[in-house]
C-alpha cells in the first residue's frame, strides 16, 4: 500500500470526472441556488441565539433531495451512500470533515417542505429559471395521467364504504397508531390494457385487460418543443384524467392541445374554446358507431404526437423506480412533485448538451 499524500483526493475527484461522474455536469448546469429565498422563507428556522446545533443549509438538503430521487434512494440508504461516495459528497459540497445529515435529518427536512407546502413554488421557480435560460414552453402542449402505486390497504367492506363517504372508521379513531398507518386519501381504480390471448385455432386475439391498481395519478403537461413538464396535478388514482385539464395546463406559445380520449368532454372543449386555444384530443367513439374515416385519421396523426408524454412516465418509473410509499396526499403531492422536478433537471441537462436554446 502507498503512502497517503496531500493531493490524494484532488486525485480521485479528477479520474471520477474523467470516467464521466454524471453530478459534475449536474452541478455544472443547474443552479440550485435559485431556491434558496423559498426555502429559507419556508423553513422559518430561528437565529440561533437560543443555542443548539445549527441546522444544515437549507439548499444542500434540498440538493440531497433530488440526489435522493434521481438514485432512488430511501432515507437511510440516501445517508450511507453520501457517507460511502466521494461523487455525492462533490455534489453536496461536502469534505470528508465535515458533518453528513443522517436519515432522520433528511424526512424531517422533507416533512417541513411539505407541512409548508412550498413544493409547487419550488417546481415554478425551476420552471421559470428554464425560461430564462432560453426554455420557452413552446409547438403547443401534452396533456396526460399516469398512475402512481402506493402499498396496499387491507380494508374491510366497511371501512372502504366509510372511506368513500369521506368519513374515519370508527374502529381507527379507538387505535391511533392504526389510524396513523393508513392511508385514507389513495384510492383504487383499474387500469386497461391490452393483451394477446391465444385461441383454439392458435392464433391470438387482442383483448382488453382490467388491472386493479391502488395509488395515486400524476396529471402533467408538457410542452411540445422541449418535452419538459410545465403544470402538474397530483390525485388519487380513482380521480377522471379529464377533469385535470385546466390544473395542468400552462403558457405556451402555440395554442394546440394534445390529450387522449379521456380528455374529450363538453367541458374541457369549453375550456380550450373560451383561452383561444386548438383541440387536438381524440376523437371519441360514440356507443354503437364507429369513428369516420377522417376521424381515425386525425387519431393516428395525433398519436404520433401525443404519445411523446409517455416518455416521460416511462422515464420516471423505470430510471426513479417512482412509487408512493408515504401516507397522505401531502406527502404523495411532494413525492411525486419532486419527481416531476427532477425529471426536469435531467431533460434540462440533455437539452444543454443536445439542444441549446437560441
Amino acid at each position: 500500500m502507498g503512502q497517503p499524500g496531500f493531493f490524494d483526493l484532488d486525485e480521485r475527484y479528477r479520474l471520477l470526472s474523467e470516467t464521466g461522474d454524471p453530478l459534475v455536469k449536474l452541478a455544472s448546469l443547474v443552479d440550485f441556488e435559485i431556491f434558496r429565498p423559498r426555502l429559507v422563507a419556508a423553513l422559518k428556522r430561528s437565529d440561533g441565539a437560543k443555542g443548539g446545533r445549527p441546522p444544515y443549509d437549507p439548499v444542500l438538503m434540498f440538493r440531497i433531495l433530488i440526489l435522493q430521487t434521481l438514485y432512488t434512494l430511501s432515507d437511510d440508504a440516501t445517508e450511507f451512500q453520501i457517507r460511502d461516495r466521494l461523487s455525492f459528497m462533490r455534489f453536496l459540497r461536502l469534505g470528508l470533515e465535515d458533518a453528513v445529515p443522517d436519515a432522520k435529518t433528511i424526512w424531517l427536512y422533507r416533512e417541513h417542505l411539505t407541512k409548508a407546502g412550498v413544493i409547487r413554488d419550488l417546481f415554478a421557480d425551476f420552471d421559470g429559471w428554464l425560461k430564462g435560460k432560453g426554455y420557452l414552453a413552446m409547438s403547443g402542449q401534452i396533456v396526460d395521467a399516469s398512475i402512481i402505486a402506493a402499498p396496499r390497504q387491507r380494508n374491510t367492506d366497511a371501512e372502504k364504504a366509510a372511506l368513500k363517504e369521506g368519513r374515519i372508521p370508527e374502529d381507527w379513531r379507538a387505535k391511533p397508531a392504526k389510524l396513523a398507518q393508513k392511508d385514507r386519501d389513495a384510492r383504487w381504480t383499474l387500469k386497461r390494457a391490452k393483451a394477446r390471448k391465444s385461441k383454439a385455432d392458435g392464433t391470438k386475439a387482442r383483448v382488453e385487460i382490467a388491472i386493479p391498481v391502488f395509488g395515486y395519478k400524476n396529471h402533467i403537461g408538457i410542452d411540445k418543443a422541449h418535452r419538459l413538464i410545465r403544470g402538474f396535478s397530483v390525485t388519487s388514482a380513482a380521480a377522471h384524467d379529464g377533469a385535470q385539464l385546466p390544473a395542468v395546463m400552462a403558457r405556451n406559445t402555440a395554442s394546440d392541445v394534445w390529450a387522449d380520449t379521456a380528455y374529450r368532454t363538453r367541458a374541457n372543449e369549453a375550456f380550450l374554446d373560451a383561452r383561444g386555444l386548438r383541440s387536438r384530443i381524440h376523437f371519441r367513439r360514440r356507443p354503437g358507431q364507429d369513428l369516420t374515416g377522417p376521424q381515425k385519421k386525425a387519431n393516428r396523426a395525433r398519436s404520433k404526437i401525443r404519445s411523446a408524454v409517455e416518455g416521460v412516465f416511462a422515464h420516471q418509473k423505470h430510471a426513479f423506480g417512482l412509487v408512493v410509499r408515504t401516507i397522505g396526499m401531502a406527502r404523495a403531492t411532494t413525492k411525486i412533485a419532486l419527481a416531476n422536478l427532477a425529471y426536469n433537471v435531467r431533460r434540462y441537462i440533455w437539452l444543454a448538451e443536445h439542444q441549446p436554446a437560441a
